[in-house]
């Protein structure tokens, strides 16, 4: 298949360009991206790398809460002034977020796409993928980036700057992401991966980053986008989606109920996807506007990407024949494969392995 005209191909490059640009924005020659393009794009791009050229919106959030509006609120003072740069910092986000909705975790997302090399990674291995994620465990998870949207990033820093608990507490999420240790460790520095020991709580706070890091490492090499499933970005998203120019489009038929492939396709083991057929707007919380299930949609304009009314990427099913064959083809070549196709019991290994 032509890699241009393969979509998850095109996103590919458009991912790496992003983690490029955001990762070591200020290091290749663009000195001025080093004081970022925003605060508030809606992606995770850590303000704790220093050749970053951007910050995600969830690091002003954490410290408004507890510099702005905490103190505001527990000393006094008009608490329009305390909530203005929580609000400028939402005006930035959606001024960003309208522009490409939930594609910002789907396309731009430096530790979505980390998350995306592990998956190839664990799959050139040989290692048997998680293809769906049992739909139960799903549901239990799905109510997690909730939680940690409204705790760590608004409750307890505002807790904080009320003076209820202790500085540590004013950034809680950005001591746990794991985009923080990843885009530190890409630029040479292991500061981020190590125990900070001041105290009890900051103790507390490095053990969860790297056994988060660690896991999500571990589980990207089989499961697919497992932080993502719980990131407060991803939260943050589905609050607006609806104002998004991007979104996902379905226009179910009868095939529908005995067809499956694009809830099978999706990497967030989305099903509502394949189970919805009355809303046309199918862009679901969890949704990350990846496109996957367009491509592996096999009936003509079911599935589409649009952009406001205009569309970018429909579902055909010549372009799924294809689309399958070059997908078998690439889960083909894994380094077992290639020990099994050089070995001299060539004919039995294979036959195992089919």
């Amino acid at each position: 298949m032509n890699p241009a005209k393969n979509l998850s191909v095109v996103r590919k490059v458009v991912q790496l360009s992003a983690f490029v640009l955001l990762v070591y924005g200020s290091a290749i020659g663009a000195y001025y991206l080093a004081d970022k393009l925003t605060a508030a794009l809606p992606a995770l791009s850590c303000a704790y790398d220093k050749n970053g050229s951007d910050l995600c919106a969830l690091i002003p959030f954490q410290h408004q809460m507890d510099h702005r509006l905490g103190p505001v609120l527990s000393e006094g003072g008009s608490f329009f002034s305390g909530l203005m740069p929580t609000l400028i910092t939402l005006g930035t986000f959606l001024v960003f977020f309208v522009l490409l909705n939930k594609a910002f975790c789907g396309w731009i997302c430096p530790l979505g796409t980390f998350q995306e090399i592990v998956q190839i990674v664990g799959q050139k291995l040989g290692l048997q993928r998680t293809e769906s994620v049992d739909q139960g465990l799903v549901q239990r998870v799905r109510p997690v980036k909730w939680a940690i949207l409204a705790f760590l990033v608004f409750i307890f820093p505002l807790l904080t700057g009320l003076g209820y608990l202790n500085h540590d507490f004013g950034d809680p999420f950005c001591r746990i992401c794991p985009s923080r240790i990843l885009t530190t460790l890409a630029n040479g520095e292991s500061d981020q991966l190590m125990v900070d020991t001041a105290n009890a709580t900051t103790i507390t706070f490095s053990l969860i980053a790297d056994f988060l890091f660690g896991l999500m490492i571990a589980l990207a090499l089989t499961v697919r986008q497992p932080f993502c499933r719980i990131c407060p970005m991803l939260a943050l998203h589905a609050m607006f989606r609806k104002v998004g120019l991007l979104r996902l489009v379905k226009e179910g038929t009868s095939r529908c109920d005995r067809c499956g492939l694009c809830a099978k396709a999706c990497p967030m083991d989305i099903k509502e996807i394949h189970t919805e057929m009355e809303k046309r707007d199918v862009t679901f919380e969890d949704c990350t506007l990846c496109g996957r299930c367009v491509e592996f949609c096999p009936d003509k304009g079911v599935l589409k990407l649009k952009y406001a009314t205009f569309p970018v990427f429909t579902a055909d099913p010549q372009y799924f024949k294809v689309r399958k064959k070059a997908q078998g083809l690439w889960e083909k070549r894994t380094l077992r494969n290639l020990f099994a196709t050089k070995s001299p019991t060539k004919g039995k290994q294979t036959d195992g392995a089919a």
